[in-house]
């Protein structure tokens, strides 16, 4: 058997697993929903900028539509031109600020949305990215070691180290001796034990036995 185990054989473990990945995605979505209505919202708050920027382009380019005929009166056009040539930079300047201030709410609104959902889709995964990896490489390197029931003997031997004394005293009341011994009850009984707890289940009887 080759390849990564990402997933229990044991029911209940998986089903916990299956969950807690659509859990997570759910999450994930919720989070990304959220953040993009943050951003709509916030951004919304530029609409008096843009609206700004437009009038203020349309105002100078009016004004210096208008400049241009008023220049050409003989005598007097540039007298006359001058105070409307200001105005219409003025009318370029307000553009301008209407537009760095939409730019200005535009940018917030990027930025709270990535904190929207980035945050609490990165705490997320810290919670349950280091689970699934440690059952995966758990799993993956348990599953390497157990080929038939002649390798039983070694997750029995991981049983008495690793599981709770209450779980061991239901096996056995004496499950090292039975071990020594050779008890080939008490030892499957503690291999499913520890295998278990990896996401694994026994495996098959040897062909003959």
């Amino acid at each position: 058997m080759t390849g990564v185990k990402l997933y229990s054989d044991v029911g209940v473990q998986r089903f916990g697993q299956v969950f807690g990945d659509l859990l997570l995605l759910g999450w994930i979505a919720f989070c990304t929903a959220l953040g993009l209505t943050v951003f709509k919202i916030t951004n919304a708050l530029g609409y008096p900028g843009r609206k700004t920027a437009e009038a203020g382009d349309g105002l100078a380019a009016d004004l210096q539509k208008f400049s241009e005929p008023v220049g050409k009166v003989p005598a007097v056009g540039d007298e006359l031109s001058a105070p409307i040539q200001g105005a219409a930079k003025a009318a370029t300047r307000l553009a301008e600020a209407g537009r760095d201030q939409a730019q200005a709410v535009e940018q917030l609104a990027y930025l709270l949305a990535g904190v929207t959902i980035g945050l609490p889709v990165l705490f997320a995964l810290l919670i349950w990215l280091p689970r699934r990896i440690r059952f995966s490489r758990r799993a993956t390197a348990a599953r390497r070691f157990i080929d038939n029931a002649a390798d039983l003997d070694l997750f029995a031997l991981r049983a008495m180290a690793n599981q709770p004394m209450h779980k061991l005293a239901k096996i056995s009341d004496d499950p090292v001796t039975a071990w020594r011994e050779g008890d080939a009850a008490v030892i499957t009984q503690l291999a499913d034990l520890e295998l278990r707890s990896t996401g694994l289940r026994l495996p098959p009887p040897a062909v003959g036995s």
